[in-house]
């Protein structure tokens, strides 16, 4: 423990105590422009307080490996996943420690390799039912027809369940409690949720809607009693064979699958969202993405998952969407013990602030870095770039679990989609980034659907 006064690092001298509330305000204001701001004028290591709490900011991947990776067992979830318990429980992206790492090791098989190939022709026959609805010259929604793709395949996968009849009310609950994330994050939020406040009500009620299909799919499966290989049929049949041999209540399996829920589709459809509304402003970008389609394809009616290695430009596309809009846009960590970050020590019980929005926009790292272009993710250019300055899926233990299957989603989506239709920015919109747990579009997307012509393939 650390007794001295400690040297701290630079900063806004108004987050001192003298201004106590100022990160906090700063933060709910406009967090994305303030930690930007942060890290360009101030440097590698930022230190700041949001209220009574000490956040020190890293933004350097050297330190970001530190953290996340080196010495991963010194930190523990920050507030914000904290807190996110009042919706996902005690589910892979919450828990800590044991329950957390024996909860991973029940669902890593489902993520294996080989059945993440088998699950990539359901994305594939759901990519083409959802766009074979579109009418040419409509405009859509594009951030809810991603929502809705992305919970159907998610539920069919990794549940074996057909959701799609509750996808509006599922889509419409998750929006209500993304909206209402920020009174989560308020000080002192434990006790204002306890009264009885028109928000508290509002984000009980989408809680209530999202757990009664949660149950309604494990008691399904409990009552029909079959084992279909999916990852429900492993956790309800999983045993603690390292513990009292006991199995997974309703109330774990419920915690799990709203993580899955969360996680395996709002992520996925932000990164599909946000990869639309840049390829529709870089017709270039969009015009060779239309090539290596063509040329994969090569005059076959539909893709296959055997074509998930050759679509390198468009895996090139997503990666560059993910870069600018991260949908985890930032990673929250307690300070279990004091930590030596570079020439400071970060003390026990202070935040750790790294964000993917910022790290990935630096320009050490990524010349021009607002400029969209996928050719950054040659394989010579990623070599060229130090590690951890790209981490959309997190680093170390609590690395996303799906991030191999949040790839092939994303880039069979994009291959089957684009390569039957153009998509153009409806006019006169504001497009705007809500970071909340996830980096949504604030005003969702609308935009103008054009069925490409088969000359043109």
């Amino acid at each position: 423990m650390v007794t001295a006064a400690l040297k701290l690092p630079p900063g806004p001298r108004r987050a001192l105590p003298g201004n106590p509330l100022f990160g906090f305000l700063a933060f709910r204001r406009d967090a994305l422009g303030f930690l930007t701001q942060l890290a360009r004028e101030y440097g590698d290591i930022v230190f700041f307080r949001m209220g009574p709490q000490r956040v020190y900011m890293l933004n350097h991947p050297d330190l970001i490996k530190d953290a996340l990776v080196t010495h991963q067992d010194s930190f523990m979830k920050g507030r914000a996943l904290q807190r996110s318990k009042r919706l996902l429980g005690e589910g892979l992206l919450t828990s800590e420690g044991e329950y957390h790492r024996r909860q991973r090791r029940l669902a890593q098989p489902a993520f294996h390799r080989q059945r993440i190939e088998a699950y990539g022709e359901v994305m594939l026959d759901y990519a083409a039912r959802a766009c074979a609805k579109w009418q040419d010259g409509a405009t859509l929604d594009l951030s809810r027809e991603m929502m809705r793709l992305t919970l159907a395949i998610v539920a069919k996968t990794l549940f074996d369940a057909d959701v799609e009849r509750d996808a509006e009310d599922v889509g419409a609950a998750f929006t209500e409690i993304m909206e209402l994330f920020q009174m989560l994050m308020l000080p002192y939020s434990e006790y204002l949720e306890k009264l009885p406040l028109p928000a508290t009500r509002k984000f009980e009620r989408a809680r209530a809607r999202l757990d009664a299909v949660i149950y309604r799919i494990i008691e399904e499966r409990r009552t029909q009693g079959a084992d279909r290989g999916d990852l429900l049929s492993m956790l309800i049949a999983a045993q603690d064979t390292e513990g009292d041999g006991g199995r997974m209540s309703d109330e774990q399996l419920r915690d799990e699958l709203m993580t899955l829920f969360l996680a395996g589709h709002e992520t996925t459809a932000n990164a599909l969202t946000w990869t639309w509304y840049l390829l529709a402003q870089h017709p270039e970008v969009e015009q060779r993405l239309h090539a290596e389609l063509d040329e994969v394809l090569n005059s076959r009616e539909h893709f296959t998952v055997a074509d998930y290695p050759r679509l390198r430009y468009t895996e090139m596309v997503v990666a560059e969407a993910m870069r600018l809009y991260p949908p985890a846009w930032v990673v929250g960590r307690l300070a279990l013990k004091d930590f030596q970050a570079g020439e400071y020590v970060v003390p026990t019980g202070a935040l750790v602030l790294i964000s993917q929005y910022v790290v990935q926009r630096d320009p050490r790292f990524f010349p021009d870095p607002t400029c969209f272009d996928p050719e950054r993710w040659t394989h010579e250019a990623r070599e060229a770039r130090p590690a951890y300055s790209y981490f959309p899926f997190g680093a170390g233990a609590r690395r996303c679990i799906g991030e191999a299957f949040a790839w092939m989603e994303a880039v069979l989506l994009v291959a089957t989609i684009a390569h039957e239709w153009r998509l153009r920015l409806a006019p006169n919109q504001l497009v705007e980034p809500q970071p909340r747990i996830t980096l949504r579009p604030k005003h969702g997307i609308r935009m103008m659907v054009e069925r490409r012509q088969r000359s043109e393939r």
